[in-house]
């Protein structure tokens, strides 16, 4: 039912063309769960058949994926530490985790956004410790465009290639999935030993 629910939503925005396209992808982007496949991959579908621009799709979808991460990103810089010294005692959580976790987003936050922004489940929620951390915008903007964009192209070409077949698409969707976590686990590694080495020279 939920399925269904969510296609409706899909078939009633994409009326509205690339500003749906937009809107669901900043909905998809916010706290609020959406799976972006579900609006991406029939967008790429669309735009083999000629009824939709590949550039457009994206700088739609990309545009979105953006304000919903900026949504996030600062409602937590604004609310979330007022919220964290209030109740953060009750979940174990004390001015020094957050100076922590402050330290930790200032030396790599970069990382962190880019690789949650590509994991199913974080990638909506990274802004969230980003914003409470005060993360840099500049870089967290790049960094969550540069996650964003990946994801989306993905998603798109996936459309593209394969279209209504929904056994391929979950087939392949998986599969991608699958690279895509071991090469952020590769990624993750190799940036830590990067950081190890450093810290021995010093």
């Amino acid at each position: 039912m939920l399925k269904e629910l969510a296609q409706d939503l899909v078939d009633l925005i994409f009326d509205w063309g690339y500003l749906g396209i937009f809107l669901l992808m900043t909905v998809e982007s916010s706290f609020i769960p959406f799976p972006s496949e579900i609006v991406l991959i029939p967008a790429g579908y669309l735009a083999s058949k000629g009824d939709m621009n590949i550039g457009m799709i994206m700088f739609s979808a990309l545009g979105g994926s953006m304000a919903g991460a900026y949504i996030n990103y600062y409602l937590a810089l604004l609310l979330g530490r007022k919220i964290l010294r209030k109740y953060g005692k009750y979940f174990f959580i004390n001015e020094n985790a957050i100076g922590k976790m402050d330290s930790y987003f200032e030396k790599h936050g970069h990382i962190s956004t880019f690789i949650g922004r590509l994991l199913p489940g974080i990638r909506q929620l990274i802004s969230i410790p980003a914003g409470l951390a005060r993360m840099n915008l500049a870089v967290f903007s790049i960094y969550t465009a540069l996650g964003a964009g990946i994801w989306a192209f993905i998603l798109v070409m996936l459309g593209y290639a394969i279209g209504e077949n929904q056994e391929l698409i979950d087939a392949y969707l998986k599969q991608i999935t699958i690279i895509v976590i071991i090469v952020l686990v590769l990624l993750g590694s190799w940036y830590a030993f990067i950081q190890k080495s450093k810290k021995v020279e010093e």
